[in-house]
């Protein structure tokens, strides 16, 4: 008897073990964003964790990725998009709570060269030789193919007639901070990023900025996951306060929304 009550007490111990760590999980959000979102959203994070309690794990990639990553059931509380397809694909997959989706953020491409490049004050319109410009060196800019960044500056490229001639320039990188650091390091001789990235990066220069009817609105929209946790409410609410607007105007991006608070 005295053994099978033992045997009681190691078993509702080791539940206890196994259950705390959960428990203890429960006031922790996991945030997926867009890469170019990690110094203004490391800071509201942090923000946020003070004001509430909560605390915030952020994992930063292309969005590609990261919706790509909700698909396979990768645990996530917020998805934010550098742009709305790859919300539109969340979406599509039912892995975003349709209802808590908002138009947050803006932003613009530019673009950039190494610090000490003599390259400078370029004018980006009808007759912008990319090619030419980058000589024998190449360009960065995100994977045109899936990254919002690349697929960004291929629609502004194409729409300036100077897309085929640079195509075989590009160094396609898997994110914008990707991009960013291949240009910072002087492995690339230009860029194309959004302008919060340029902004952030002192090993790099803007030489010049895309005009905004070149390629399709640059939109980040940010939504609840379907599997979110109720903090998450919380946290969205947050990102719509003027706290979160002040950060995120100081890097650069344009907010779109009214603040609530």
């Amino acid at each position: 008897m005295y053994r099978l009550a033992g045997l009681l007490l190691s078993f509702v111990l080791l539940v206890g073990s196994i259950q705390s760590p959960a428990h203890a999980d429960d006031k922790t959000l996991v945030v997926f964003a867009a890469a170019s979102m990690k110094n203004a959203l490391d800071d509201i994070d942090a923000a946020f964790s003070a004001k509430t309690g909560v605390k915030v794990s952020a994992s930063y990639a292309a969005s590609s990725t990261l919706a790509k990553q909700l698909e396979q059931g990768a645990p996530a509380d917020v998805f934010v998009s550098a742009d709305t397809d790859w919300m539109d694909y969340a979406a599509g997959k039912k892995n975003i709570n349709e209802p808590t989706r908002v138009n947050l953020l803006g932003n613009s491409i530019v673009l950039i060269a190494p610090k000490d490049s003599k390259i400078e004050n370029v004018s980006i319109g009808p007759g912008f030789d990319l090619a030419k410009l980058a000589g024998d060196g190449k360009i960065a800019t995100g994977d045109v193919k899936s990254v919002p960044v690349g697929k960004y500056a291929k629609a502004a490229l194409e729409k300036l007639g100077a897309w085929q001639a640079a195509e075989p320039k590009f160094a396609m990188a898997e994110s914008v901070r990707a991009a960013l650091t291949l240009v910072a390091r002087g492995e690339a001789a230009l860029g194309i990023v959004y302008s919060t990235d340029a902004k952030v990066e002192p090993g790099v220069k803007v030489v010049g900025t895309f005009p905004a009817d070149t390629h399709p609105p640059i939109i980040y929209p940010v939504a609840a996951t379907s599997t979110a946790k109720p903090e998450a409410k919380e946290y969205l609410d947050y990102l719509h306060s003027a706290a979160a607007k002040a950060v995120l105007e100081k890097y650069g991006f344009v907010y779109l929304v009214k603040p609530t608070s």
